[in-house]
Formats: structure tokens, C-alpha cells, sequence
């Protein structure tokens, strides 16, 4: 309900009992949108507070509110809008953008730079080059389940040419792939940071410790994966990718200035990846067409499976130390200071997940769509709640730190 043409000539949006901090904003924005700079758009509803949010709407907006006629009165108008010039212009500037020999099997406390690229337990020759691997400690990289996860994920590998529908038809209204385009635009830049970020450590990593190694390659190879499904559904039935904003990309800067091994990992897999299934599993719930219910049913099972690894990890490093819990809070603390000031994810975005949620342009199904919006930012809190309370925190602390997590999600 992109609005109508009124008798009087003017575009008419009715709203019924929406109110605009329900979601109405993304119609009356629509509206303007479609009526153009300088073209008047009036707006009907019963919310008590419409005529006052529309007022705030438009001043933020750079819109005028104009007196209504005795016509638009009769029509239930409440409030008449020029459009200003600046409709539809919040993207503007972005661009389209062992000793010698270590003992048979076991796992060491710390691995030594002259076993080099050794097997583990293999004979190591006197006179080998010391290699110069930063994460050499046990208690730092290991996780008991890296074996049991290496395996389900290989088991899991699936390949996009074949497991995914491409041909199958798409044949939501424009506005939904609209929705879909900017939904997948901003899953791509998560996830290029989910695989860079541990693609910095993967060569620190000292290969003694071959079961996490063999792990985290596995898992870039999924985030790869990712990073091309996502952009080819995008493209699928457009041409160019939708907008990336200044707020998400200083969020996921923040996860490649974490240097310490267990607190990126805390950031970005149990908290930033964690959120991140419990979006792919809102999308899978909600997606408008096979193609794009199955990519999010793939990587949803594959990002919960990075979750448990990054879990994996930071349980035994907290175990071993204790005293990092500290740390991780300070960490999970700093990054919240950090992006305080930002404006986290992006309206863009949070529009498109209401949109794709409501599946429809009624103000009945864009109150839905917001409300199911709302309840996956409560499931995203609560799940990483509950998770930093398996890491051992208390259940008060684990609820402030999970509130401080970045509104980006990631």
C-alpha cells in the first residue's frame, strides 16, 4: 500500500491503526518516495498519536506539513505533506560499490617453533628452523570438540550449483526482492568479515594443534561459500546490490582490531555469529521464495556449527584461565564504548527484514512484520545470554554483556 490517488489529486495513504513506531514510517516513506520532491502526500489513520509522529517525521525529514483541505478532510486525511527535496536521498555518497620430538599423539602445553610443520609425533630431525608461530599455547587455541566438529563439518559440505533451487520461480512484487537485494548486500559484508577475521589467525596457529587448524580452514571454506551464495541471490533478479553503510562497516572494523585469539573469538563467533543463525533462521522462516529459504537453511546449520566451535574454544581457555573472564568482559565493554555513537544496523535493513517479514504492504502485515523483527532481537539477545552463562559468567553479568552487544548483530 505504496498509497492512491485521492479524488483531490494527491497521493492518499491510509494507515489505519498503524502507528509509525509500528512500522507505518515504511509506508509513508514509500509513499513520499513515490510521489517525488514537491508532490503532497496525505496520510489517514485512527493511531491517536499520527498527526504528532507524522510532525516529527516530516520535520526529521526535511518535509513541510500543510494545511488540509475541506476534500482531504472529508477523506479522513489527518495530516497533508510535501515532499522535500531531500526524499529518498539517505544513501547518498555510497558508491556500488615435542624436546626434538614431542610425545606420540599428545597434545602439548605449548607447542615448540623448531617442531615446525612436523607431524605430531613425527621425529623431528636436530638442526630444524625454529618457526616463528604466535599461538604456540594449548590453553589459548585448543577445544576438545575441534575433532567431533571437523568431522560433522565435513560431513555437512554442501555445493551451491546443486543443492540450492536457482530456477526455481520467484514470484513475490517487486518490494519484497527489493527487500530480499538488501538483506543479502548486508549478509555479504558480514560474513567477508566472518572469514577474514579468523583467516588472520589460521597462520598463527601452531599446526601441532592440527585438529582447530583443520577446523578453522573448514570454516572459511563455508564463510566462502557464503559470501558467493549470498551475492548470486542478490544478483539473481537484479542487476546491482542495494547499500552499505558507515555504522555496519565501523561495527565489523571493530572485530579485526581485536588481536587476542580467544576474544575475537568471543566477539565474533559466540556473540556476532550466534545472533547471526538466529537471522538466518528468522530469514528461512520468512523468506518469500525456495531459492532464498534454502540458501538460509544451508548457512544457518553452518554458522551454528561455527557457534559451537567458538563456544568450544572459549569454554576451555576460561577454563584453564579463569581469571580471562575479565578480560572477555572488558572486551565485549570496549566494543560497545567503541560503537556507541554509531547508529548500528542500519535502517535499510531493518525495514527489509519488517518487509520480508510482513510479506505484504497492509498496515496489518507491516505491524506483523515489525513485531516478528522485535521478538528475533529478543531471541538474539537471550541466546547470547545464555550462552555466556555456559562460558561461565553469572546470569546478571550475562545479561548486561549481552545487551552491550553491537546493534549490528554481527
Amino acid at each position: 500500500m505504496d498509497g492512491e490517488p485521492s479524488t483531490t489529486g494527491e497521493t492518499l495513504l491510509d494507515l489505519d491503526a498503524l502507528g509509525l513506531e509500528q512500522g507505518g514510517h515504511i509506508l509513508v516513506l514509500r509513499a513520499l518516495r513515490a510521489a517525488g520532491a514537491g508532490a503532497r502526500v496525505c496520510v489517514r489513520g485512527s493511531h491517536p498519536d499520527l498527526a504528532l509522529q507524522l510532525s516529527v517525521f516530516a520535520r526529521e525529514g526535511a518535509h513541510k506539513i500543510e494545511s488540509l483541505t475541506r476534500a482531504e478532510r472529508d477523506l479522513g486525511a489527518v495530516v497533508a505533506i510535501t515532499v522535500g527535496a531531500s526524499v529518498g536521498a539517505r544513501a547518498h555518497g555510497a558508491s556500488r560499490a615435542g624436546s626434538a620430538k614431542p610425545e606420540r599423539g599428545a597434545i602439548a602445553p605449548r607447542a615448540d617453533g623448531r617442531w615446525g610443520l612436523a607431524a605430531r609425533g613425527a621425529l623431528v630431525e636436530a638442526g630444524a628452523p625454529s618457526w616463528d608461530f604466535s599461538l604456540v599455547d594449548r590453553d589459548v587455541v585448543w577445544a576438545d570438540e575441534a575433532k567431533k566438529l571437523y568431522a560433522q563439518a565435513l560431513a555437512s559440505q554442501w555445493d551451491p550449483e546443486v543443492a540450492i533451487p536457482w530456477s526455481a520461480p520467484i514470484e513475490h512484487p517487486p518490494f519484497v526482492e527489493d527487500a530480499v537485494v538488501q538483506v543479502m548486500t548486508y549478509l555479504v559484508e558480514n560474513e567477508n568479515a566472518a572469514l577474514l577475521v579468523p583467516a588472520r589467525f589460521l597462520g598463527r596457529i601452531h599446526p601441532h594443534f592440527r585438529e582447530v587448524v583443520q577446523l578453522l580452514a573448514i570454516q572459511l571454506a563455508d564463510e566462502a561459500r557464503h559470501v558467493e551464495v549470498f551475492t548470486r541471490r542478490a544478483l539473481l533478479r537484479r542487476d546491482e546490490l542495494a547499500l552499505s553503510t558507515v555504522g555496519g562497516q565501523r561495527s565489523l572494523q571493530t572485530l579485526f582490531e581485536e588481536s587476542d585469539f580467544v576474544l575475537s573469538t568471543l566477539l565474533l563467533s559466540v556473540l556476532g555469529e550466534g545472533s547471526f543463525a538466529d537471522l538466518l533462521w528468522f530469514l528461512h522462516e520468512h523468506a518469500p521464495d525456495p531459492v532464498t529459504r534454502t540458501i538460509a537453511q544451508l548457512t544457518a546449520r553452518d554458522e551454528s556449527r561455527h557457534v559451537a566451535a567458538g563456544m568450544a574454544h572459549v569454554h576451555f581457555a576460561l577454563e584453564a584461565r579463569p581469571e580471562d573472564r575479565s578480560r572477555a568482559r572488558a572486551a565485549i565493554e570496549h566494543r560497545h564504548v567503541a560503537l556507541q555513537h554509531t547508529s548500528g544496523l542500519n535502517a535499510e535493513v531493518f525495514d527489509a527484514l519488517v518487509l520480508l517479514a510482513a510479506g505484504g504492504l497492509e498496515p496489518a502485515a507491516i505491524g506483523r512484520g515489525f513485531d516478528a523483527v522485535q521478538s528475533l532481537q529478543r531471541r538474539m539477545h537471550e541466546g547470547r545470554q545464555r550462552r555466556l552463562e555456559r562460558l561461565g559468567f553469572t546470569a546478571e553479568d550475562a545479561a548486561s554483556l549481552a545487551g552491550l552487544h553491537t546493534r549490528n548483530f554481527m
